[in-house]
């Protein structure tokens, strides 16, 4: 069932140590579903030792997740496991609730995907560390205390002492993520299970998680099991790798011999489908050459540079910023900002802030601009704000030609701006509502438009399903009975119900693995150029925006910092802030993420001196 691979004599792992930490024996999982055996994971062999990553990667489905929650009983109680699942030595199938409870948190401990759910919103972080602390050790409450603060200090948090008085919403989402791997380390455990640590985080955030996890590896000598779909997180972190497909091992291997010597065909298809930056441009080794330009770019930081080569270096970018504007297409803007300010108005006590200063930007026709840039940089705001869904609170905002600044906004305009304009939002799940059909979700814009109504209707819903390559008769079916990638399909078609001129599509990628993330993207980028739309493509994947944008624009603290074309933004990138940015993407190679990191570091080091 498992493809071992010859060992290359040239990457000969270090000596293995006498005993796995963790040792997995035909470990099965199955769940009754309709009073039938359904297998989600089936006879899986592995083992983790001390101070070593085992990354298990797979598609939503193969069974990842289950057969690693299996192995704390934290399965639902329609699930059957068997097989035999040792934590240094000692067998953990099959004995009785209290030890299993005694294992979790102390010996080991998970990281989980979403913190905001895993922790607990009523209590504080430092009380949710100190109740762990004394739940598995005989320690007074201040020595809890002491140990909540070393945590937290040893996860890297700027105020320890802040961070164990807030409440888990008063931190960012790469700081909750710190707090609840504080949390699962608090007990010392041997094995650490992280089940999408960084899914949910932007490139910058990801960058210093991956660091961190893999500083504490080497100060506390635990064994790590990563669950991902993220190929780069692996490439990254990862020094042996599983892949699963349909509750299966297909393969195993070192990083070094999955990334470069892949045997079976889904490993190499996963491989394929990872979009990596460098593969928009027209040159195939693009990905090298953004190092390349990365590393020069550092060298010259970081050297101190004379003032005629800054001013030529300000000239030559504006005369490329010129020289684009002449190669736009033409025709009337489809979304024109100048000098556009947008802020989150008064809430009781709660005064306005403002999210967005000073923005420009033009999309023309047949355009896609990517906006990317770290969480609570705005970019989601102007989509917002490009719908209509926020005020503009000063300068001017013209969508499809009409000005939907605040001295000119009024309902109706609103309505019928928003005929032409869709939406693509990032969680499909949460955007359709789960009691109406499929069909009808797509339908309904255009029956409340008046566009269309009865055999017509069904007729363009058809060809709607059609175009997003779904089968017509999906139309009955509700949004709980689909899988995430067609979950996105939908809301791609009801986005494109009426016709707009112009879409905003807000991260409709990043909750999705890689094979299908790279099919939605695929539609897209063919829907796009058949039916010409304008479209403002906001995420922080900058690999997504490098196989679909024509210009980039980034964004930092609410400001517009940088903006061209795809190859002057991804390959020449003049700003510090982008130069950062690209450091952090990580890259599907071991070698090539190592050499990437070294350069996010010299970065980061010219950056603070």
């Amino acid at each position: 069932m498992t493809d071992f691979i010859a060992l290359d004599p040239a990457v000969t792992p270090a000596p293995e140590r006498e005993e796995p930490v963790l040792e997995v024996r035909n470990l099965s999982v199955d769940f009754g579903v309709d009073k039938k055996w359904v297998p989600a994971a089936i006879g899986l062999n592995y083992e983790v030792r001390a101070g070593e990553v085992l990354a298990i990667v797979g598609e939503s489905g193969s069974g990842k997740s289950a057969s690693s929650m299996a192995l704390l009983g934290l399965l639902p109680s329609n699930s059957r496991v068997t097989g035999s699942v040792k934590l240094a030595g000692q067998e953990l199938l099959g004995t009785n609730e209290a030890n299993i409870r005694a294992v979790r948190g102390k010996e080991v401990a998970v990281i989980f995907q979403e913190p905001m759910t895993a922790l607990n919103p009523v209590y504080t972080v430092g009380a949710q560390i100190v109740e762990t602390v004394r739940l598995h050790s005989e320690v007074s409450p201040d020595e809890a205390r002491l140990r909540a603060l070393r945590m937290l200090e040893l996860v890297e948090l700027p105020d320890p002492e802040k961070a164990f008085r807030s409440y888990p919403h008063q931190l960012s989402g790469g700081q909750r993520q710190r707090a609840m791997i504080a949390q699962s380390l608090s007990c010392d455990p041997k094995l650490l299970i992280a089940d999408e640590p960084t899914t949910a985080l932007d490139v910058t955030v990801q960058a210093e998680i991956l660091d961190l996890m893999r500083n504490l590896r080497n100060k506390l000598d635990s064994a790590i099991v990563l669950i991902t779909h993220d190929m780069g997180v692996v490439a990254d972190l990862a020094d042996r790798i599983a892949v699963m497909r349909r509750g299966v091992i297909v393969e195993t291997g070192t990083a070094a011999e999955i990334f470069h010597n892949p045997q079976h065909e889904y490993t190499k298809a996963l491989l394929a489908a990872v979009p990596h930056l460098g593969q928009g441009g027209a040159d195939s080794s693009g990905e090298v050459d953004v190092t390349a330009a990365l590393a020069a770019a550092t060298k010259a930081e970081l050297s101190s540079i004379p003032e005629d080569q800054l001013l030529r270096r300000e000239r030559e970018n504006a005369e490329a910023l010129a020289a684009a504007e002449a190669a736009k297409p033409q025709g009337e803007p489809v979304l024109e900002l100048t000098d556009v300010a947008i802020e989150y108005p008064k809430q009781g006590r709660v005064p306005a802030f403002r999210a967005v200063e000073g923005a420009n930007l033009v999309i023309y026709p047949g355009e896609v601009v990517g906006l990317v840039g770290e969480s609570g940089s705005g970019k989601t705001t102007i989509g917002r704000a490009a719908v209509g869904l926020l005020p503009v609170a000063a300068g001017s905002m013209k969508v499809v030609g009409q000005d939907i600044s605040a001295a000119k906004r009024n309902g109706r305009q609103l309505h019928e701006m928003r005929r032409h304009v869709g939406m693509v939002f990032q969680d499909p799940s949460s955007s359709l509502n789960p009691r109406l059909p499929i069909g009808e979700s797509i339908g309904e814009p255009m029956f409340l438009a008046g566009v269309a109504k009865g055999v017509e209707l069904q007729k363009r819903i058809e060809e709607l399903l059609d175009q997003v390559e779904l089968p017509r008769n999906y139309r009955n079916r509700y949004p709980h009975e689909l899988s995430g990638g067609q979950k996105q399909r939908v809301g791609i078609a009801r986005a494109l119900s009426l016709k707009p001129k112009l879409m905003v599509a807000d991260e409709p990628t990043s909750a999705l693995d890689v094979s299908v993330q790279a099919k939605v993207l695929d539609l897209f980028q063919n829907l796009q150029k058949e039916l010409g739309f304008a479209c403002l493509f906001v995420t922080h994947d900058l690999a997504v925006v490098d196989v679909l944008a024509d210009r980039i624009c980034v964004m930092q603290r609410g400001r517009i910092v940088e903006q061209g074309t795809r190859d002057q933004i991804l390959r020449n990138p003049q700003e510090p802030y982008t130069q950062r940015l690209l450091a952090a993407v990580p890259l599907p190679d071991p070698e090539k993420q190592r050499e990437r990191r070294e350069l996010r570091a010299q970065l980061l080091e010219a950056g603070t001196s």
